[in-house]
């Protein structure tokens, strides 16, 4: 069973820091899976954020370049975005996502808060 758990969030101030965690079980994330987080604010639609192939390759959401950056680590087999510079319309919440890249199943956490905010 896939369990994907996400932590790290809370309140930040404008131009502040945060990094967010998910720590995966059931699958390795370095091991044909796509990882990535997304993120829904209040009355918006769930966008993509940051993804990271299993052959290492990153992308960002055009927004988020440059100040997020998306890593993991294998030997913990977790899955990790630092958030710099981060601004008010950052605010939502953060969901960790795997897609097996052979079958297409897909996996969710179930999300961690993040406020932007003086």
């Amino acid at each position: 069973q896939v369990h994907l758990v996400e932590s790290g969030g809370g309140l930040v101030q404008p131009g502040g820091s945060l990094r967010l965690s998910c720590a995966a079980s059931g699958i390795s994330i370095y091991a044909g899976y796509a990882m990535g987080w997304y993120r829904q604010a209040p009355g918006k639609q769930r966008e993509f954020v940051a993804t990271i192939t299993s052959g290492g390759s990153t992308y960002y959401l055009d927004s988020v370049k440059g100040r997020f950056t998306i890593s993991r680590d294998n030997a913990k087999n977790t899955l990790y975005l630092q958030m710099n510079s981060l601004k008010p319309e950052d605010t939502a919440v953060y969901s960790c996502n795997a897609v097996n890249s052979r079958s297409g199943l897909s996996y969710w956490g179930q999300g961690t808060q993040v406020t932007v905010s003086s």
